[in-house]
């Protein structure tokens, strides 16, 4: 499996760094991670083709995560897309999604391609296909918003996941609310940690790396004035920790 990080910046919009997103590639099936504000030129920018993309995952839904959604589901149709383009979505966030959608004068029906609503509960393997699978669990990076919603009108969903692989385990932290989150996934054998960085600290991811023994850990969400990579370098850091990090930037790609 292919993974390209479409965008690595934070929630603070960058011209060095797209919004974060991913992009998973397997033998037959292409999975976008995230939509934020932009994706559509971030896309343009690494040269991918929106027909390209089977389907996409939502993780919650800040703007620089989905905001992009309804603009890039416009995009595939004016370039002539054909194929059914899939979305996932935590069961809460179906009905939500589609309005937003709708509102956004995007009618299915005068479109050339169908776009498939799928529902996936918390702590409940979901198979994307025979390649693909994940399962997502809640975090707490909403966790401080629930005091203003005075009239109990949201979900406040906020994902991590684990997803699978040909047997391989990646775990991809989304946006977290805490260092609390990073073991949501404790006791796996993982093969990759992808974890933001804007909600932790440095320290207390490494401590993660450290508990959890990925093979490696690629750290994303990234303000342009985060001193990651300085301190990814500091002789002060276990060289066996140091080895396992990677500093992700728009574009890079690996095989996993």
């Amino acid at each position: 499996m292919k993974i390209k990080f479409i965008g690595t910046g934070s929630g603070k919009a960058s011209l060095e760094r797209y919004h974060s997103s991913i992009l998973f590639s397997g033998n037959d099936y292409n999975l976008l991670i995230d939509a934020g504000d932009a994706i559509s030129r971030a896309l343009l920018k690494q040269n991918i083709a929106y027909s390209y993309i089977d389907g996409i995952l939502i993780s919650h839904l800040h703007p620089d995560h989905s905001g992009g959604l309804a603009a890039l589901i416009v995009q595939m149709e004016i370039t002539g897309r054909t194929k059914r383009l899939d979305l996932f979505l935590h069961e809460s966030l179906i009905e939500p999604v589609k309005k937003f959608i709708l509102t956004s004068y995007i009618f299915e029906e005068k479109m050339d391609f169908e776009i498939r609503y799928l529902p996936f509960k918390h702590k409940v393997k979901f198979t994307v296909n025979e390649e693909f699978n994940f399962i997502a669990k809640q975090n707490s990076h909403l966790d401080d918003y629930r005091k203003y919603d005075k009239k109990n009108e949201l979900s406040f969903i906020s994902n991590s996941f684990l997803f699978g692989h040909d047997g391989k385990k990646i775990f991809y932290t989304g946006d977290i609310g805490s260092k609390n989150d990073l073991y949501l996934f404790k006791g796996n054998d993982l093969e990759l940690i992808i974890s933001e960085i804007s909600h932790i600290s440095f320290h207390e991811l490494l401590i993660a790396i450290g508990e959890l023994s990925p093979k490696k850990c690629l750290i994303t969400h990234i303000e342009d004035d985060n001193e990651i990579l300085q301190l990814s370098k500091s002789d002060s850091i276990n060289n066996n920790l140091k080895h396992k990090i990677i500093i992700a930037h728009d574009g890079l790609s690996l095989i996993v």
